[in-house]
């Protein structure tokens, strides 16, 4: 059998190598030894090793291969440890002025509670990432709710769950205003985009309020069990901001009236920041440009009113620390990252024309596989297209393999004889959900930095509700194909 993705048609019967069985051996490892709450950085550095050596044939490959995958990865997330690093130091010298205190002060009327700060971030963050997507959502909200969420007596992890699930999971997965991801999964299956976007609505709808709740109930069940844990980073689980630990709570001080107007300044321009999104039609990488050329025009402001003599010397201070906490977060999952990109692009680049004729990677090549090996009806085309997303999301792209699921879901409903805009829908969802940004490490980091918990904590958290969420939503689309 033959679909059309990306222009191309490739083949369902696509040969699988070595290459593809060992990347899918690890990948059981890695997620075993993650459920298992233990340290992944060997054995992905281990298969990384074993899929350069199948690829070179050669030991000075293979070595040389870690090396160069670990820059790869260090390349495509230099954005992400940009824009974190920046926000972060901005964070720090407004928590030592007490300008956050000052800032934040008025929100507290609204997020009075744990549930209420939960559902509220939450409800903001899905808002916000319809129209500019969830990255420069991430550092907009984290920096000005969080403070306020954690006072509250929400978890800075609860706070990461809220902002990663509603916007990275909810927003990103409909996609309704950008548009981006229903025209890669309408263009591939050969639908409109209206249709697609249509019958993904009960799904989305479905998977957002089965994942949010189921998420809520475990995070306050283990709280009154004193089972939860935080997994602060560079900082104790008591502390009033997860981004600056106890010994760093120095205070610098401030006039009282000039800290009062920069914490009405500081809000007023991250909203302009929204409105030129808004205005210039700037989404993604250009609109994270955005927030973290602002944060820096802040994190120098107040610095030399804060420090005066001193602002030059402590403007290079916050920075530092900034990027100190950056790449202590992103340490950890490069080496992850590294082997996972491999599963896609990297491979290629790193290795050369490798793979078969007809291959779009080696993750693309697992789904495809799949697809050519099971019976076509709805409910199996309905579990398939769940696994087959969930697969092509593994490298942490979310976009990378919607095409795929398009294509596949065109594929089954013409022998099925309907649902393709529901089967459609299903394979994009699944595809974001699993690799934009809920249970990929390094995809969900954003939320993670800015809250000060680990990613694989974060990642942990979510795995359960995520889950039940994608079977609770494939049962539904059963019944709608």
């Amino acid at each position: 059998m033959l679909l059309r993705q990306r222009g191309c048609v490739i083949r369902v019967d696509i040969q699988l190598l070595p290459i593809h069985w060992v990347y899918l051996v690890f990948i059981g490892f890695i997620l075993a030894i993650l459920i298992k709450r233990r340290d992944t950085t060997m054995i992905c550095v281990v298969g990384i090793f074993a899929l350069g050596l199948l690829a070179t044939e050669t030991l000075s490959g293979s070595v040389s291969g870690i090396f160069n995958s670990f820059i790869y990865a260090t390349k495509e997330l230099m954005g992400t440890i940009m824009i974190i690093s920046i926000v972060v130091a901005m964070s720090r010298v407004l928590i030592r002025t007490g300008i956050n205190e000052t800032m934040v002060a008025p929100l507290t009327r609204f997020l009075r509670t744990p549930a209420m700060a939960f559902w509220g971030i939450g409800i903001i963050m899905m808002v916000t990432s319809w129209f500019f997507w969830p990255s420069p959502g991430v550092a907009l909200i984290g920096a000005v709710l969080l403070p306020v969420a954690v006072r509250v007596g929400l978890p800075a992890l609860g706070a990461a769950m809220a902002m990663n699930l509603f916007g990275h999971g909810i927003a990103l997965s409909g996609d309704y205003i950008i548009q981006g991801a229903p025209k890669l999964t309408a263009d591939a299956a050969g639908l409109p985009v209206s249709s697609v976007m249509e019958a993904s609505i009960p799904l989305v709808i479905v998977m957002g309020l089965v994942t949010t709740i189921t998420a809520f109930w475990m995070m306050r069940r283990d709280m009154k069990k004193g089972t939860w844990r935080d997994g602060l980073i560079g900082s104790n689980a008591g502390d009033s901001s997860a981004l600056v630990g106890a010994d760093e709570q120095v205070k610098v001080n401030l006039a009282p009236k000039l800290k009062k107007l920069l914490a009405i300044l500081i809000p007023l321009l991250f909203a302009l920041d929204v409105v030129a999104m808004f205005v210039l039609h700037l989404q993604g990488g250009d609109a994270t440009a955005l927030v973290g050329g602002t944060a820096v025009f802040i994190l120098i402001a107040v610095t030399l009113l804060a420090h005066r003599n001193q602002g030059l010397e402590q403007t290079t201070s916050y920075l530092i620390e900034g990027f100190v906490f950056g790449f202590k977060v992103f340490g950890p999952v490069i080496p992850i990252a590294a082997f996972f990109y491999l599963g896609d692009s990297a491979f290629t680049e790193l290795y050369g024309k490798i793979l078969p004729d007809g291959s779009h990677g080696i993750v693309n090549d697992l789904g495809v596989a799949l697809a050519g090996h099971v019976p076509l009806n709805g409910a199996v085309g309905a579990v398939t297209l769940t696994v087959v997303g969930a697969i092509t999301g593994l490298d942490g792209s979310g976009f990378s393999g919607i095409s795929l699921a398009g294509s596949i879901a065109q594929l089954f409903a013409t022998a099925i004889g309907s649902g393709a805009a529901v089967l459609t829908a299903l394979g994009q969802v699944a595809a974001i959900w699993v690799g934009g940004g809920t249970l990929i490490p390094w995809a969900l980091i954003p939320a993670a930095a800015i809250c000060g918990v680990s990613p694989f904590e974060l990642a942990r958290r979510n795995l359960k509700p995520v889950l039940i969420g994608l079977a609770v939503t494939t049962v539904v689309a059963m019944f709608l194909v």
